[in-house]
């Protein structure tokens, strides 16, 4: 039992809890809990808790896996909308051997930011969330938004002010901080920045930010949804990630010449990032819905290509303050809310990481490049190949990963869309 061991069993005390849920995800993302009494806590950390490894596999589960669940206690926090009685923790998972578990997403982006120290770096990332909120009719066929407010608008227009500032507040409680909010380009929509952490304190954030948002709509009697793109003739929802390196507390990004975009180590990250878009983009953008969104426009990245005045380039380097050295990160454009945020970034970083490894250059600004995998089936063949992907992630979570989306493209391929009724069957 170490100091934050303690700390965790003193906090439940004094504060009277109940409950501690054990917080994991599956391949997909999707968060998963288990609940221990606090009697049962002490014993919880001291030797984890059993559960069935399969619950990790998303729909591609086949037999039981025997695995535990070690909690990791510098993420305890108690839920604020559970008023304080109900605590919670992330946790690794491991095979009874102890060696993680092969469909741990967190242990996955652990390992390679364990690469990243090795060679010196602490990986910084910030994250802008997108998503729409829309009235709770569970008749409904297509989903009503609250409002008609347009990019930062304020009320009367945008009624999403109460339900921001609620957000906040749970987010602050569980030490989450947030630079900015505001409404978003499209009718009910609505974003949120989370400032600034460490990658594998931000994938929890993400995590815990997703949960937070869905219960502060429950309270309000509406819906929250990270949907890609849930309305037709508007802007999708995306969740831009700002990526950096550190070697200490210096920003191995900046360049002290405001006329360069990055640092040579930067640009190498940023051109590794930039060679490896096509294979990371299943993780990105996991589902069939999130290629409508990348299609459609409203710029939404289709074309692997960088510049540093936003439109819809793959990653932009900001360059509002070129002699801020913390200021200094690339800002990819392409993945949404609905991703896996460990397998995202661990993909994203490996990818980086490699580009300064063997020194990839990076080509002139706004050379327009590859496409993007235009759907589903196309960014998993891509994803299947990638030598990167199975190397970072391992083959047997590379093919669960696949089997998953395969299930999802079938699924996706046999069914008979609304559209198809309206153009064909009276025409044909």
């Amino acid at each position: 039992m170490g100091p934050r061991d303690a700390y965790v069993l003193r906090t439940v005390e004094e504060r009277g809890v109940r409950f501690v849920r054990l917080w994991f995800v599956d391949v997909l993302g999707f968060l998963k809990s288990l609940a221990v009494p606090v009697s049962e806590l002490e014993a919880a950390l001291e030797d984890g808790v059993g559960l069935d490894g399969s619950a990790l596999e998303g729909a591609a589960r086949t037999r039981e896996r025997d695995v535990i669940a070690v909690p990791d206690p510098s993420t305890f926090g108690l839920l604020p909308w559970r008023d304080g009685d109900v605590g919670r923790m992330l946790c690794a998972i491991h095979q009874p051997s102890g060696v993680p578990f092969h469909a741990d997403s967190r242990a996955v982006l652990t390992r390679v930011l364990g690469t990243a120290a090795d060679l010196g770096w602490t990986a910084q990332v910030g994250a802008e969330l997108e998503f729409f909120l829309f009235a709770d009719e569970q008749d409904a066929t297509t989903p009503r938004p609250l409002d008609e407010g347009a990019y930062f608008d304020l009320t009367p227009l945008d009624e999403g002010s109460d339900f921001r500032r609620r957000t906040i507040s749970h987010l602050e409680q569980l030490g989450i901080p947030v630079k900015a909010s505001h409404h978003e380009v499209g009718p009910s929509q609505h974003e949120i920045q989370l400032a600034h952490t460490d990658a594998l304190s931000m994938a929890d954030a993400v995590t815990t930010f997703r949960m937070a948002v869905k219960e502060v709509a429950s309270e309000l009697g509406v819906f929250a949804t990270f949907m890609p793109k849930p309305l037709q003739d508007h802007a999708g929802s995306g969740m831009h990630l700002h990526l950096s390196l550190f070697d200490g507390d210096r920003n191995a990004f900046h360049d002290p010449d405001p006329e360069q975009p990055l640092s040579p180590l930067g640009r190498h990250f940023l051109a590794g990032v930039l060679a490896h878009a096509g294979e990371l983009t299943l993780l990105t953008n996991q589902w069939v819905n999130s290629y409508k969104r990348l299609t459609a426009g409203f710029e939404a990245p289709s074309h692997v290509l960088w510049t540093r005045t936003g439109g819809a380039g793959l990653v932009r380097v900001p360059a509002s303050r070129p002699t801020r050295e913390s200021a200094a990160r690339i800002e990819l454009r392409s993945p949404d809310p609905s991703a896996n945020p460990y397998l995202s970034l661990a993909l994203v970083l490996a990818a980086g990481l490699r580009g300064i490894e063997r020194g990839y250059q990076l080509g002139p600004e706004e050379e327009q490049g590859t496409r993007l995998p235009a759907d589903l089936r196309e960014a998993t063949d891509l994803f299947e190949e990638s030598e990167l992907a199975r190397e970072t992630l391992g083959d047997a979570l590379v093919d669960l990963v696949v089997a998953n989306k395969r299930t999802e493209w079938d699924a996706y391929m046999s069914t008979v869309s609304e559209w198809e009724l309206r153009r064909f069957l009276r025409l044909l």
